[in-house]
């Protein structure tokens, strides 16, 4: 993927809220707690309240909990001694005796192992712990900022999690919502990432407008800003140039915009009819109608990735017209024909025969 320089961009009140909870929040020491579906961008926001906190000129480390495999995750966190285990061959300090003087982000909170929380809440009490095998105590002056796509409150009430870590997390909670839940920074969001692939790419994609926006707001983006963000980028790549149009969008978010259309006959509106001026010495309209029509397939195809049921379904057709139509297209090949020449190389898993 890319490396662009995330931020927090966004001007709907769910947004501007949060940028004014992160100023509060930074000019304390008192433990934070984001919560969030996965891609909303929680680690961003951590970013800013180190940035902005007076800890800012010191080291931050990130550790992702869910990420981890459980039987390293203690070493991870709180190092270990030479010999303290199978393969400790040396001294090693863990995060937070690395992030000493600044913050540790523990992301993906709510995976840590039952047995660890124990000793995460000792560390929030006292900021002391032991490294795997040693019985010297380590004091370290660490902030912590910790997040979640799990309700905490409802896992400690199943015991899932401990009710009295979970408190001592939640001092300074901060909810960040669903892009669903603030569409109105989705334009917004979608300018900022083509701007930004376009310049590590060299690219010159122009930021969608008018119907490629609609069926982008009207999108739930389960993926949140990330799966948004990884999109513009695949858009940036794959087009190089120009305007984005329907047929460029994955099916999914071209299927939720067509559902949300109003249903009739398939009839297109005056204004949708392609304009074109009759020359003096007139047109081959059989041609016209021709590669009109052959546009239309072609995007019906693009769009459901050569699915002919799909296609035949948005273009209102039966399918067996419409594979008759590919084959005189040259775009289908009979499977008897394709039986009888062993010459003929063996088609994609995308092609388009029956």
């Amino acid at each position: 993927m890319l490396t662009a320089k995330s931020s927090l961009v966004g001007e709907s009140q769910a947004i501007q809220e949060i940028l004014r909870t992160i100023e509060k929040v930074a000019a304390t020491e008192s433990t934070v707690l984001i919560t969030g579906e996965s891609g909303t961008g929680k680690e961003l926001i951590a970013r800013a309240i180190h940035e902005k906190s007076a800890r800012a000129n010191q080291p931050m480390i990130i550790v992702n909990c869910g990420a981890i495999p459980s039987d390293l995750l203690e070493a991870e966190l709180f190092g270990h001694v030479k010999g303290a285990f199978t393969g400790a061959t040396q001294n090693r300090i863990g995060r937070f005796e690395a992030a000493n003087g600044g913050t540790i982000f523990l992301d993906e909170i709510g995976e840590l192992p039952l047995a660890l929380q124990v000793k995460l809440l000792r560390v929030l009490q006292t900021k002391q712990f032991e490294a795997i095998g040693s019985s010297k105590t380590i004091e370290v002056d660490v902030r912590i900022i910790a997040a979640t796509n799990r309700d905490l409150e409802e896992a400690a009430r199943k015991k899932e999690f401990r009710e009295d870590l979970y408190y001592r997390l939640n001092v300074l909670p901060v909810k960040v919502p669903a892009l669903r839940e603030r569409k109105s920074d989705i334009t917004i969001l979608v300018n900022h990432f083509i701007s930004q692939f376009n310049a590590l790419t060299g690219h010159n994609v122009e930021a969608p407008t008018g119907e490629i926006m609609n069926a982008l707001m009207a999108y739930d983006w389960p993926g949140n800003v990330r799966e948004l963000e990884n999109l513009m980028e695949r858009l940036v790549i794959l087009k190089g140039q120009g305007t984005v149009d329907l047929g460029d969008l994955p099916h999914r978010i071209f299927q939720k915009y067509a559902e949300g259309q109003p249903q009739g006959t398939g009839a297109m509106s005056e204004w949708e009819f392609p304009r074109m001026v009759l020359p003096n010495n007139g047109v081959n309209l059989k041609n016209i109608v021709e590669a009109f029509e052959n546009h239309l397939i072609d995007q019906a195809l693009a769009r459901t990735g050569n699915n002919k049921n799909r296609a035949s379904e948005l273009l209102m057709m039966n399918r067996t017209t419409l594979v008759e139509k590919l084959r005189k297209r040259g775009m289908i090949v009979p499977a008897a024909k394709k039986a009888n020449s062993p010459n003929m190389p063996t088609a994609p898993s995308n092609d388009l025969s029956i």
